[in-house]
């Protein structure tokens, strides 16, 4: 589709869904603090919002059964939600945003085994700027190696790495069904975390309580809204605007993070985040050639 002529509420579309992702950690995290595990929250949140969604286009679960290769991309999806969210519910969450973010170090390498796009010098220049960013952020004081440090770490990678799995089959499978990838991805979200929350010790759903029913609630529309806004926006902006406007999401988590006290960033994870976000930034600028 050609850019709209005014791209002001595609923008504005695409800085809501950056909100409610960069905002989405104080939710999980008031959840957490009344007794809802981050798995079983994210379950709860992506059956608001696949039930929602099934309800406005119930196509969506036919076009899923019509390409089970879907399931794939939901695996990946799911898996993406469950490391985003546990981690930022768990961890320092300016650390897990920018190790989340490491799309760079993950995209190059799924891009050429899963799109036979073979890396450009420019592409290896961002990968070496993006690691360079992550060992800065994950070095600990009097800790001899740069690796992960604990569960949010660990999450936070993983996460980031089936996000860019998730990018990668939505670019491989682009003429899948709009619906059967949308619901693709929002089931995924419920049964990866509710499977992991009944096979990794999660403990039993807690019974549905006043006090954190709105949380719940307040996610899945917000999550369903931000999903829409994406489409909105994404369908009407170029990539690489897309993608900077994005970024903003590091900016809206690390602000909040910090005037809220959820976040105590040393120099050296400064200094590791602006190499990670100036690598994204150098792979969605136009005309980068590889």
């Amino acid at each position: 589709m050609a850019p709209a002529a005014s791209p002001a509420l595609p923008a504005l579309a695409l800085l809501f869904n950056a909100g409610v992702w960069g905002l989405s950690w104080i939710a999980f995290k008031a959840l957490h603090q009344l007794g809802v595990h981050p798995l079983w929250s994210t379950a709860l949140v992506y059956a608001g919002a696949l039930a929602a969604l099934l309800a406005w286009r119930p196509g969506g679960l036919l076009e899923l059964g019509r390409h089970p290769k879907l399931l794939a991309l939901a695996a990946a999806a799911g898996l993406t939600n469950v490391g985003f969210n546990w981690a930022v519910t768990v961890g320092d969450v300016v650390r897990v945003t920018l190790l989340f973010y490491l799309m760079p170090v993950w995209s190059i390498g799924l891009a050429w085994v899963l799109l036979g796009e073979r890396p450009s010098r420019a592409a290896l220049l961002r990968l070496a700027l993006a690691l360079g960013g992550v060992l800065l952020v994950l070095h600990r004081p009097g800790s001899p190696w740069p690796l992960p440090q604990g569960a949010a770490d660990a999450l936070a990678l993983m996460g980031g790495f089936c996000f860019a799995l998730t990018n990668a089959l939505l670019r491989r499978w682009r003429d899948t069904p709009h619906e059967g990838r949308a619901v693709a991805m929002f089931a995924g979200g419920l049964a990866m975390a509710a499977l992991l929350a009944l096979a990794g010790g999660a403990g039993p759903l807690p019974a549905p309580r006043w006090d954190w029913l709105p949380w719940a609630l307040g996610l899945s529309a917000a999550f369903l809204g931000g999903n829409l806004a994406l489409q909105y926006g994404a369908a009407r902006l170029r990539a690489q605007v897309t993608a900077l406007i994005m970024l903003s999401e590091v900016l809206i988590a690390s602000v909040s993070a910090i005037v809220l006290g959820a976040a105590q960033p040393t120099p050296a994870v400064w200094a590791g985040g602006a190499l990670i976000v100036l690598a994204a930034a150098l792979a969605v600028r136009p005309g980068r050639g590889g």
